[in-house]
């Protein structure tokens, strides 16, 4: 038994010598797989993402600011928006409609089908009409006949001119001893509307605006009734002053808008300047040990002038525009970025997985990509994030100061240095609109950039 244990032990033996080529194969050096020890479903940005979403408070500001950009590009295209810049005159009167209060409709009143009105065909324009149940004035100390009383109102002769006035303290009808003792003779120290009904439809004694074809005129007079219900209106439009009129005429709302637009471009385009340089600086200045002296000494020429003081130079030496604020916030801006970058990158450079990778033999880029920008997310995010906010709040003072953009070119710091003249009058909502959309764009910012800069952190990663 021994011996047939023995043959088959050499049996097996010969034939795993035969089979080896078959059972094993040489393994070949894969140097992207050199720091691949284990498999994990570990993913950092899924990770990042699935953090920042448990923060109700930064999405929500998230969908706001995203739905706030995309209205500034949307609004121009609505129906019904008036052109940011444009000074709209009124029809009749030709003057600009100066601080027009805000209004959600140009409706100034209802009538019922049938009411009696003095229309004006417009010149230019066929769709709208002018209306008012003014038919006359009476001159200050100009005797009239008194007609008819009729509670608050008073039926009137005057010259040729036959309707009703409005009986309070300008005309200071009193009854006489006997009530039925009418017609008699009365004067006023004041101008006084003639109506042609008992009802004020006037707007302070200028003109309304009604749908010609709701319309119809007697004969070749200039008297027409309302052939259905129908709204008289400010303006020969039903686009209203969402946001008022300001001292030019403007339309605030297409100018907060629009204003908006060229603010958050400056910002935009300030944060990725300053990312782009400030990253690349701050890399080669905490990586490359060569570069570390002459690096830190531009950096302390630089972050000792004063960036008010660089902002108003160039603001004063370059024609205003917004590639002069850009260039002027970018000169500096990257310095502070370049910094924060430095310093990580010091902190983490020689950690022993670092050093790992290199005895590997991983390429500098990957272990910049891999090892050490996870930990700079972070940092970068916040950084950009604060930046876009900043960039519009220096663009707000450069304005204030007068050295920003021309008046011709809507933002927000045009509006909030107009509007700051007017806090103390009844045109203030001129500083209220621009301030609200200001302070929206900044404190979403500033939330956003700090959750997502903690969501980036991989401490926070479970």
């Amino acid at each position: 038994m021994a011996k047939l244990r023995d043959a088959k032990s050499r049996g097996l033996e010969n034939a795993l010598e035969k089979n080896l080529d078959d059972l094993f194969s040489p393994a070949s050096y894969d140097e992207s797989m050199a720091e691949r020890t284990g498999f994990s479903n570990y993913s950092y940005w899924g990770s990042t993402f699935r953090v920042f979403l448990k923060n109700r408070v930064a999405v929500f500001l998230l969908v706001l600011l995203l739905v706030l950009l995309l209205f500034t590009f949307i609004q121009p295209l609505l129906p019904g928006q008036y052109p940011a810049g444009l000074i709209i005159n009124h029809p009749i009167t030709k003057l600009q409609l100066l601080n027009v209060p805000p209004s959600l409709s140009t409706a100034k009143v209802s009538v019922p089908a049938g009411t009696e009105l003095a229309a004006y065909p417009l010149d230019g324009v066929e769709d709208w009409t002018a209306v008012t149940n003014v038919i006359d004035f009476i001159q200050r100390r100009e005797s009239f006949t008194v007609d008819a009383y009729h509670d608050d109102w008073v039926h009137i002769t005057y010259k040729d001119v036959s309707g009703y006035v409005v009986n309070d303290f300008t005309t200071k009808l009193k009854l006489p001893e006997d009530p039925t003792a009418v017609p008699y003779t009365s004067q006023s120290n004041f101008l006084i509307n003639v109506y042609l009904s008992m009802h004020d439809y006037t707007n302070n004694g200028t003109e309304l605006f009604i749908e010609s074809d709701l319309l119809q005129f007697s004969g070749d007079s200039n008297l027409a009734v309302t052939t259905e219900a129908a709204k008289l209106r400010t303006m020969p439009s039903s686009n209203a002053f969402w946001f008022g009129t300001n001292i030019l005429g403007q339309d605030l709302w297409s100018l907060v808008w629009s204003g908006t637009r060229t603010s958050l471009f400056i910002g935009f385009m300030v944060a990725m300047v300053e990312a782009f340089v400030g990253i690349l600086m701050g890399v080669l200045w905490g990586y490359v040990r060569k570069l570390d002296r002459i690096m830190t000494e531009i950096y302390n020429v630089m972050d000792n002038i004063p960036t008010t003081i660089v902002l108003i130079l160039i603001s004063y030496v370059l024609r205003p525009s917004i590639s002069t604020l850009i260039f002027a916030m970018c000169l500096t801006g990257w310095v502070g970025m370049a910094r924060f970058i430095r310093n990580q990158i010091v902190i983490i450079r020689d950690r022993d997985y670092n050093l790992a990778s290199r005895c590997l033999g991983t390429s500098t880029l990957r272990i910049i990509l891999r090892n050490l920008l996870p930990y700079l997310v972070s940092v970068i995010m916040l950084r950009m994030a604060l930046a876009i906010p900043m960039a519009i709040g220096s663009e707000v003072f450069i304005t204030y100061i007068g050295l920003g953009l021309p008046v011709s070119i809507p933002s927000l710091g045009n509006l909030i240095n107009t509007g700051r003249k007017l806090v103390s009058t009844s045109q203030s909502y001129q500083l209220i609109f621009p301030t609200i959309v200001l302070s929206l764009v900044t404190i979403s910012f500033y939330m956003i950039g700090n959750a997502f800069a903690d969501a980036a952190d991989p401490k926070n990663h479970v």
